[in-house]
């Protein structure tokens, strides 16, 4: 089965509760979207409540894909530049696929999705990611098209002694 993709979904209680327990569990399987293990969806809450806040401001959208059981089972914030030199390209962040369907292709899809939702804004010809060396991201978003154009040494500290590089990706949509 694949996942059910929506583009600016409204948001619910059930919505947000449905991310906020997506992010626990990508955080904690040791994905790599802003948290390390142990987390919990409280931790989490500030931050989904930054990218509410953004998507109320109209810089942010969401991308969310639902599974057959209709649980949050992906999900993707597009947010749009606010500088007046760089609107032609937009961040792509939080992007994650729940651990219970890892290897499925959801990953594929959830960007092609992105890639769709990007599309169809006014004047976007590229989608920027950044993602945490170490966990062969960077070939995984290779694969689907993405070309890493920068890279941070050590610029993510996951823990003492634990330094990571913050690979820069771009998709040019054109």
């Amino acid at each position: 089965m694949a996942l059910t993709f929506t583009f600016d979904p409204a948001v619910t209680p059930e919505l947000r509760d449905g991310i906020l327990d997506l992010w626990a569990d990508v955080s904690n399987a040791g994905g790599a979207v802003g948290f390390v293990p142990p987390v919990t969806p409280e931790a989490i809450r500030p931050e989904l409540v930054k990218h509410f806040a953004a998507m109320a401001e109209g810089r942010t959208r969401l991308l969310v894909g639902h599974d057959e059981q209709g649980k949050v089972a992906a999900t993707a914030f597009l947010t749009l530049n606010t500088h007046r030199l760089m609107t032609h390209w937009l961040w792509l962040y939080t992007v994650m696929v729940h651990p219970r369907h890892q290897g499925k292709g959801y990953g594929r899809d959830l960007l092609a999705a992105a890639e769709d939702a990007a599309r169809g804004l006014d004047g976007i010809e590229a989608i920027r990611l950044t993602c945490r060396g170490g966990l062969g991201l960077e070939r995984f978003y290779g694969s689907c098209g993405y070309k890493e154009v920068g890279r941070i040494p050590g610029a993510i500290r996951v823990a003492p002694g634990d330094d990571r590089d913050d690979v820069i990706m771009l998709l040019p949509l054109g």
